[in-house]
Formats: C-alpha cells, sequence, structure tokens
C-alpha cells in the first residue's frame, strides 16, 4: 500500500513538471520584469457556468475584469489549457479604472458528452500574483437534446 502511494505520488509530480509554460515575446517579459508598474485587478467572475450545450455547438465564456490598480494594466499572455478553447482579450494598456475582457470559444466537438470543466490561462503584470486560472464548466449533451 505504501509503495502504491509513493508511485502515484511520483507520478504526480512527473505529470505536473511536464507541463510546458507558454514562451513570452520579449514585450511581455519587458512588461512582467518592470514591478514598479504592477497593478491590481479584480474578476467579475473567474469561474462561469455555461449551461448545457449540445455537442457540435460553439460556446462562447466570458470573463469581464476591472483594472483597480494604479498604473496600466496588461495582459501579457492567455493561453487556453486545451486545443478545444480558442481564447481572445483585450490587448494593450488597460487604464487605472478600465475594464476588459477575456474570451473563450469551446468548440465542443473537441471535448466529450457530460460534464466538463476546463480553463484559460492568464498571465498579467499584476501585484501579489502575475498568473490567474479562469475556469468555464457545463454539460455537453447529445447532439439534438438539451
Amino acid at each position: 500500500m505504501k509503495f502504491y502511494l509513493s508511485f502515484i505520488l511520483v507520478v504526480s509530480i512527473w505529470a505536473v513538471s511536464c507541463v510546458e509554460k507558454p514562451a513570452l515575446d520579449s514585450k511581455a517579459l519587458k512588461i512582467l520584469s518592470d514591478t514598479a508598474g504592477y497593478t491590481t485587478l479584480a474578476w467579475q467572475d473567474s469561474v462561469v457556468q455555461f449551461g448545457n450545450a449540445p455537442m457540435g455547438e460553439m460556446v462562447q465564456i466570458k470573463f469581464h475584469f476591472r483594472n483597480t490598480g494604479t498604473h496600466p494594466l496588461y495582459l501579457a499572455n492567455v493561453k487556453a489549457g486545451c486545443g478545444c478553447t480558442v481564447p481572445d482579450y483585450t490587448k494593450g494598456a488597460i487604464p487605472p479604472g478600465g475594464e476588459g475582457d477575456v474570451t473563450g470559444a469551446f468548440d465542443t466537438k473537441l471535448a466529450h458528452v457530460g460534464e466538463v470543466r476546463k480553463a484559460i490561462f492568464v498571465t498579467a503584470n499584476t501585484r501579489y500574483k502575475t498568473e490567474h486560472t479562469l475556469i468555464f464548466t457545463g454539460r455537453i449533451t447529445e447532439s439534438g437534446s438539451k
């Protein structure tokens, strides 16, 4: 039993360490390295429930945010956790008090019938943490049923 638990622990650590972080371009690296320009942001919702969607449908997900800090906010990198979601986001400088969105086009054809939980990862010039995880969940039904 002890060997089995140790094996699971080692495999879990190995699997997590193999997740490749996307490379940031030089502009994003420059923004993220200027800690004096870090700001804060507030997500309206960092978890979105899209309900039921029939297999084959494109589902649009939206996460709204506000720059609550005193410096311009830059989203340096936005990546989906899987190939079934294509993210988009407000680009450029978002001034203090300004608002923006991170969206995802989720292709249910590339997922499975049943409950789904997917993620979009956002890297920004934010104080306290620079990586934000946005989650969306829902249920994919057989085509033709809701």
